[in-house]
């Protein structure tokens, strides 16, 4: 369970992902495929739930690795670069990836490599034309298009930034050589984005409902418990990829007997939810689990210690939107994602 407690989150973070941008550091991992001619593209499209072909070279799509039972591997961001591949996951899931990949691509056809060591990554989240702006300033490439990505020489640095599309909780994702990653971020502040930590990224994807591997995301989860139709993860047009059975059958035929929902806590006690993945019931009956929970500030100027609590959930998919429900200890009403305040949205 992802918790962001009450001085995780400063006010002014809250006032630059609703009028303005932040930049933070991410812990990911950095993979890359590559072979003869589209080799590495049509072995990943084999794989990954999303379409990376059909997109065409520049792409960056989000989507997820699964089992042959269609359970969730490990999520992630692909981008393609001529022939090359490059997925970057979360670093909790930076193992099972290379294992599922070490399975399931051939070696006389592609390759893959890990560049975790090498690498890092800076992410931009924030609303409005800011993000754009400040990328621009700093002097970085900018992407001509939302789930597109580009590369630049950026003061001798090779720099590759990434567009994300309209729902995600960040705009840009910018890779770059690991002992460069000082320069680039002083770069991006000086240009006007205000410099953050993770956990503000962590409040950005709870605000955008988007799961996180290790909270949403366990062995057992479908993509469709959590929303990959809605945020674009998965694609019911491309040809066949492992686990796509499960996937489609659920889709053409029925629906997930979970989904993900937000929660907001009632004010009254002001104290924290319970921790620890804590049980959800509607009339003494279990119907879900709470998964991430934050502290978000009221910003603009508001009294020190203003706001609510709110968070993520997985319930059963009878359970209406705008049931009161106990959970983590608390009262909460359900509610449909993404939340309205701030909505965090690309530029």
């Amino acid at each position: 369970m992802t918790l962001l407690d009450r001085d995780a989150i400063p006010p002014e973070v809250v006032d630059r992902l609703r009028a303005g941008a932040i930049v933070a550091r991410v812990g990911a991992a950095t993979i890359d495929l590559t072979g003869t001619g589209q080799a590495a593209v049509s072995c990943f499209q084999g794989l990954l739930t999303n379409d990376l072909e059909k997109p065409g070279d520049g792409a960056f799509v989000y989507g997820a690795l699964l089992t042959p039972k269609g359970m969730v591997v490990v999520d992630g961001w692909a981008s393609r670069f001529g022939s090359r591949v490059r997925f970057t996951v979360p670093v909790e899931g930076r193992e099972q990836t290379l294992a599922l990949l070490q399975r399931s691509i051939p070696p006389r056809l592609a390759r893959f490599a890990d560049r975790t060591d090498e690498t890092a990554v800076l992410r931009i989240a924030g609303g409005g034309g800011h993000a754009i702006a400040f990328i621009g300033a700093a002097g970085l490439p900018v992407p001509a298009a939302p789930s597109h990505n580009v590369e630049g020489n950026v003061g001798g640095t090779v720099v590759e930034v990434a567009r994300t599309n309209e729902l995600a909780p960040f705009v840009f994702q910018i890779t770059v050589p690991r002992n460069q990653l000082d320069a680039i971020e002083s770069r991006l502040i000086a240009a006007g984005a205000y410099g953050a930590n993770a956990d503000a990224l962590e409040l950005a994807r709870i605000l955008a409902g988007w799961p996180r591997l290790g909270s949403e995301i366990d062995e057992k989860t479908i993509p469709q418990e959590v929303r990959f139709d809605e945020i674009g993860g998965v694609s019911y047009t491309k040809g066949c990829y492992t686990g796509q059975e499960t996937v489609s059958r659920l889709h053409f035929r029925g629906h997930a007997n979970r989904q993900l929902r937000g929660l907001l806590f009632e004010t009254d006690p002001p104290v924290a939810p319970a921790g620890a993945w804590s049980p959800i019931t509607l009339e003494d009956r279990d119907v879900g689990r709470v998964t991430s929970v934050a502290w978000l500030p009221d910003g603009g100027g508001s009294v020190s210690g203003a706001g609510r609590w709110i968070g993520l959930a997985i319930v059963r998919h009878e359970v209406p939107i705008g049931a009161t429900v106990r959970a983590a200890g608390r009262e909460a009403a359900v509610v449909d994602l993404p939340f309205d305040a701030p909505r965090v949205a690309p530029a």
